[in-house]
């Protein structure tokens, strides 16, 4: 019996019912041998880690454009705490926690340089050749853009929990619904705690109908939600308790008007579609985009090419490359 097999024999005397044994996966796009050591979702985890996507979202904005101070959440840390949150449910309902991770650390692969505006910017750009959601790119890296074209070959359940991890269809497994669960959960008191560093809210500012349910700090309210999840998900479902989950969408709507929209915090934002529209315009001419990107564009065209490139930009990477495209260098003898 070879280690890999130790494990998944130990899967099975140990998991839920309900879990996602690592042996029972689906597979993968393209077969390959196993590892002597480790389980498919553990390689899974590993290859997401050890991508060039993955690092790239240390320099990607999470809430705030290019926040001037060292503790601001970038794409990178949200991605972690979603991990742990999501570890924690996991192992609490005794579910494969290996497949939640790797789930967990894939699942915003695929975001744009400058959060949710560069997406919604790329999206509008793309509207006439299907559109632009980072899910979707997320599960596009993994398939086809890691690895000079070639994809990191993921099983099938890792990947249905990336691409069901914001909204639509809920995953296949209860891992995947987890991560669906966690990120939410990360975000939305992440952002609080981004926020109130920012000067945009103080603690105080949240409903006390709210607060009075959840908690009154970020930890006691991610404590809150967690342990609802933990104590009221079935062999079916991932979901919170009625009085926790009409609570949760309470802050959450707080946090769309007093955060989300507030123009304060989001004043730089208004920037972002003329940068994005200007590079993929310069990108899109014939020479301009970089030869590794040829391929692509000979199989997708040149405008997923180019939608492509500028999804797995990092903020500052899209900056420097308008500035040097369209900002004139100062004159030098």
């Amino acid at each position: 019996m070879t280690i890999r097999e130790r494990t998944e024999y130990f899967e099975k005397q140990i998991l839920s019912p309900y879990a996602a044994l690592s042996e029972n996966t689906k597979g993968r796009r393209h077969p390959e041998e196993k590892c002597g050591i480790r389980t498919d979702y553990q390689r899974d985890r590993d290859r997401i880690i050890h991508s060039k996507a993955f690092r790239r979202l240390k320099h990607k904005t999470q809430v705030f454009l290019s926040p001037e101070g060292d503790h601001y959440r970038t794409r990178l840390t949200h991605t972690l705490e979603v991990s742990q949150i999501a570890r924690t449910i996991a192992r609490a309902l005794r579910l494969n926690e290996d497949l939640t991770e790797a789930v967990a650390l894939g699942h915003d692969l695929g975001h744009t340089p400058f959060g949710h505006a560069g997406e919604r910017a790329l999206d509008g750009i793309m509207k006439g050749q299907g559109g632009f959601k980072h899910y979707r790119q997320s599960v596009r890296v993994v398939d086809k853009l890691e690895k000079n074209g070639q994809g990191l070959n993921l099983t099938f359940e890792v990947r249905n929990g990336i691409a069901c991890h914001t909204e639509g269809k809920e995953a296949e497994t209860l891992e995947g619904r987890i991560v669906r669960l966690a990120d939410r959960i990360a975000y939305i008191n992440h952002d609080i705690d981004d926020a109130e560093r920012a000067g945009v809210i103080k603690e105080s500012d949240i409903p006390a109908d709210i607060t009075d349910i959840l908690g009154h700090s970020k930890s006691k309210r991610i404590n809150t939600l967690v342990v609802s999840a933990v104590e009221n998900s079935t062999e079916n479902s991932i979901c919170l308790s009625e009085d926790i989950n009409e609570a949760f969408e309470k802050l959450a709507g707080f946090m769309n008007s007093s955060v989300y929209k507030n123009p304060y915090a989001k004043s730089e934002e208004s920037k972002v579609p003329n940068l994005m529209e200007a590079l993929f315009d310069y990108l899109l001419k014939p020479g301009n985009l970089p030869a590794d990107m040829a391929a692509i564009a000979a199989d997708d065209g040149g405008e997923r090419a180019v939608c492509d490139y500028i999804a797995g930009m990092t903020d500052h990477f899209a900056v420097e490359l308008f500035k040097k495209i369209y900002v004139p260098d100062a004159w030098k003898l």
